[in-house]
């Protein structure tokens, strides 16, 4: 069994949010995947579904950004679901936009959803896909950067680097997350 956990905030008001990309990928997996993300439960909205063999279940907490731990640690501990099988999908300032980074462990980095699965799984180890919304400009807001949408110019590629993603998730369902990031992180 796999779990994937997209990071964002309930609401047409966010939908196309930088700090939405997680919800993003996991609508565009779930689509590929022929999963409906329809379930509400753990204070989420999920669905489950099999993929490449592999049971699979995506969640998209609708806890807003901040309390997102709080899905995860219901989920896990209905499921007793080991956080070797979780992959946590996120906007990422530090990474540029277009690009994706896979990690398996590491601090929250100022993210606070992230900060929230730290705090909610009781370690920094876990895997982890950053989706790369970039820095704002100096001056500008980091909340008001991260809630507001993708411009018009990123709006064009951001299909692809969600897609991106999303084969990143698939082909780390048949492979160890080392082997995945080795592929995924170019």
């Amino acid at each position: 069994m796999k779990w994937i956990i997209g990071l964002g905030n309930p609401g047409t008001a966010y939908q196309h949010n930088r700090h939405n990309v997680g919800f993003m990928v996991m609508d565009r997996a779930a689509e590929q995947w022929g999963i409906s993300v329809t379930q509400h439960k753990f204070k989420a909205v999920m669905g489950e579904g099999h993929v490449k063999g592999e049971k699979v279940y995506v969640l998209k907490p609708m806890t807003y950004m901040n309390l997102s731990g709080e899905s995860m640690r219901a989920f896990m501990d209905f499921y007793k679901a080991s956080l070797e099988d979780l992959i946590i999908v996120y906007d990422d300032m530090d990474t540029p936009f277009g690009q994706i980074r896979l990690r398996y462990q590491g601090s929250a980095g100022g993210h606070n959803g992230i900060k929230s699965i730290i705090a909610h799984a009781g370690t920094q180890s876990f895997n982890r896909i950053r989706v790369g919304v970039s820095r704002p400009t100096p001056g500008y807001s980091i909340v008001d950067y991260v809630l507001a949408d993708f411009t018009k110019e990123e709006t064009k590629t951001l299909p692809d680097v969600v897609q991106r993603a999303v084969e990143a998730l698939e082909f780390s369902l048949e492979n160890n997350f080392d082997k995945t990031m080795a592929k995924y992180n170019v």
